[in-house]
């Protein structure tokens, strides 16, 4: 028995040393100070004043480059956890030649709300909160709070911070959960951030971000470049298996169209490797910049068949009428007929459901059940659905929270498309050939061109191609 316990530790430990031995990488030129490079300055700082995450104390660093001028604004890198991968000396290297822009870093720790006294009592720690979750709550506090703040301060020789505001000038990543964290802050706003670093990213199931790989094949693809690095011994807990679900994520990304590079290894969940290919990183994510970052294709098929290239959401100037017609139509916004007349689908907007009746030939509704299941925002208890209409192959658009959410016959979300801004409240068919899709926000009224018609109920029923099971 002695023997077997000294042979269970002597594997433990070669399996450790062979892990350590996996984890060896060459070192990329750019990770290393080099001689005749100017170096950029790094300043610390420490922010309590968010409404956001209201009680939280957090630090955050702010390295600027020596090229960078104050009269013209600096693209931005933004990283969670603090700094991290050697990045000063990494954007001293690729700033100087020009594989990279001049570029300002902002380094954040995740917030904690101090305990009262240490002694007696822990601090309350915020970074699953805001780094696992899903929405744009951290993406606020970047944009809002934090930020506007690195803009108020200045360099050690007076020099103001001056950051760009465009998206395709930022960049955003991080570590575990603070990729997850990166990645959701472009998802929510592509139009702040279009370049995502990702090392071993928390993919699973903390807060919901096993819901990714999902969401990635339903939404009409964004804006966004990401590179992915993970090993095969990165976690597998309660929560998820890490490796297995960046390669889902990946997969995922693939099938939407994304412009994704990743880099696999053997590695655990730790920095190694991430901080090996940073440099590797940062040149595919600024390359050719400033050229801008583009929507990809998605092989999502309901995707395909229906969006129009070169259409987008544009300002309906005749969106009131249009949408007021719907309303005033016997069956109001917030139900809608199948093209054969049979089926009757409603909305109720505090839970995930869309119901389905039947119509009998009498007239009367009968068989009405929980039918279609929509997709639920992370900071909603429900999915906000508004109204509904029907197209002539039977798909069914919802409005809400999410955009909006394109069901199968047989209630399955089988697309996304997102609003330009603000939550879709009632949705309708109009245009001259019934194939432009009209949306209303709280603030404006938009329309689409797409390549499908409407049905009504005013129309001769018609019978659509049966399901796809």
């Amino acid at each position: 028995m002695k023997y077997l316990f000294s042979l269970a530790l002597c594997l433990c430990a070669f399996r450790s040393l062979a892990q350590d031995n996996a984890e060896t990488y060459p070192v990329d030129p750019a990770s290393q100070q080099q001689a005749n490079v100017p170096k950029g300055e790094i300043l610390k700082f420490t922010f309590e004043q968010s409404k956001i995450f209201p009680g939280t104390w957090r630090e955050y660093w702010v390295y600027v480059p020596a090229q960078y001028k104050p009269d013209q604004p600096a693209c931005v890198y933004v990283n969670q956890d603090g700094i991290q991968w050697n990045a000063p000396t990494v954007f001293d290297n690729l700033i100087h030649s020009k594989e990279m822009p001049v570029t300002i870093g902002v380094f954040v720790m995740h917030g904690k709300v101090r305990a009262a006294d240490p002694a007696k009592a822990n601090d309350r720690f915020n970074r699953s909160f805001e780094y696992d979750g899903l929405g744009d709550a951290y993406a606020k506090f970047i944009l809002e709070e934090l930020l506007p703040e690195v803009e108020k301060q200045k360099t050690s020789d007076g020099r103001a911070i001056r950051l760009s505001k465009s998206g395709n000038d930022r960049a955003i990543g991080g570590s575990s959960s603070g990729a997850v964290c990166a990645f959701t802050a472009a998802w929510e706003r592509p139009d702040a951030f279009t370049r995502v670093f990702s090392a071993i990213g928390t993919y699973v199931g903390l807060r919901g971000a096993d819901r990714y790989h999902t969401l990635v094949r339903k939404f009409e693809p964004k804006p966004i470049r990401i590179y992915m690095q993970d090993g095969a011994n990165d976690l597998n807990i309660y929560a998820g298996d890490w490796w297995m679900a960046n390669q889902t994520m990946l997969r995922a990304l693939t099938f939407a169209g994304y412009e994704v590079l990743h880099q696999w290894g053997e590695g655990g969940h730790n920095g190694k490797h991430g901080s090996a290919i940073f440099p590797e990183a940062m040149r595919y994510l600024w390359k050719n910049w400033p050229e801008p970052v583009k929507k990809g294709t998605s092989q999502n098929q309901v995707l395909s068949s229906i969006l129009i290239e070169g259409q987008d959401w544009e300002a309906a100037n005749d969106g009131a009428q249009v949408l007021a017609k719907k309303s005033k139509a016997k069956l109001g916004a917030n139900r809608a007929l199948s093209p054969d007349q049979t089926l009757l689908y409603e909305t109720e907007p505090a839970s995930h459901w869309v119901w389905s009746s039947q119509i009998q030939r009498d007239g009367t509704k009968a068989h009405r059940q929980k039918y279609g299941w929509l997709h639920v925002n992370d900071s909603e208890e429900s999915a906000l659905a508004g109204g509904l209409v029907c197209d002539m192959e039977g798909r069914i658009y919802v409005a809400t929270a999410a955009g909006i959410q394109i069901l199968d016959q047989t209630g399955r979300v089988n697309a996304i498309i997102p609003m330009p801004e603000g939550v879709p409240l009632k949705v309708a068919f109009g245009g001259k050939d019934s194939n432009e899709l009209y949306a209303t926000t709280s603030h404006k009224i938009y329309k689409r061109k797409l390549n499908t018609k409407s049905t009504a109920a005013s129309e001769t029923p018609t019978k659509p191609a049966p399901p796809k099971l």
